[in-house]
């Protein structure tokens, strides 16, 4: 079935960000729109009823993607009520989807958006020429999806350390520059391939 739209809700401006630019080319024949709330909590408070709302009219050919961080949380727990939320909307999700077909696909980002950059250091260094090419040789980053202590703690330490976001890590400015360069098949962030394939599969 050809997928013509998709529709992908996140949590906050960054990731919003992030995908308007890497979106375009895992959806090369599709639209999309990308809903952005105002923190974690605002989207799970307000999920349950705007999938109810897309129950009643998306068609059976469109696809929505929630896109949610971990943070410290139970992923396992935080999973289990997206999938909640949806089967209580009469949507079928990926996880318990018939007949090879859903129309809602639940990604967990392990913990934060970060570590879908630590996962393409390349493009990091891409986007930010002064940054050490090193950093995920180095245990603490070996494993994009498993770093101890917040990512974007870490990933922000990382950039002042070699002249940039002195201020503070500014996200959305971040996202947009490094999304031009991530390369959805050089990534090592598991969370980002689990994304990466729901994708590439709605759409064929």
């Amino acid at each position: 079935m050809t997928v013509p739209h998709m529709e992908v809700l996140t949590e906050e401006p960054s990731m919003e960000a992030f995908l308007e630019v890497l979106l375009p080319r895992l959806l090369p024949q599709a639209t999309f729109a990308i809903h952005s709330f105002q923190n974690k909590q605002n989207l799970l408070k307000k999920l349950a009823t705007r999938l109810r709302a897309y129950e009643k009219w998306i068609p059976d050919n469109y696809r929505i993607a929630v896109l949610i961080d971990r943070d410290r949380g139970d992923c396992l727990e935080l999973k289990e009520r997206l999938e909640s939320m949806a089967v209580g909307s009469g949507l079928v999700t990926r996880t318990r989807m018939r007949d090879g077909r859903w129309q809602v696909a639940n990604r967990i980002v392990v913990e934060e958006l970060e570590a879908w950059y630590f996962g393409d250091w390349e493009a990091v260094c891409r986007a930010y020429p002064r940054t050490s090419p090193n950093i995920p040789r180095k245990a603490a980053y070996r494993h994009p999806d498993s770093i101890n202590g917040g990512t974007w703690e870490k990933f922000e330490k990382i950039m002042q350390r070699h002249g940039y976001f002195e201020g503070g890590l500014r996200k959305v400015e971040a996202a947009r520059k490094i999304a031009r360069y991530i390369d959805p098949a050089r990534n090592r962030s598991g969370s980002f391939l689990k994304f990466r394939d729901a994708i590439v599969e709605a759409t064929g």
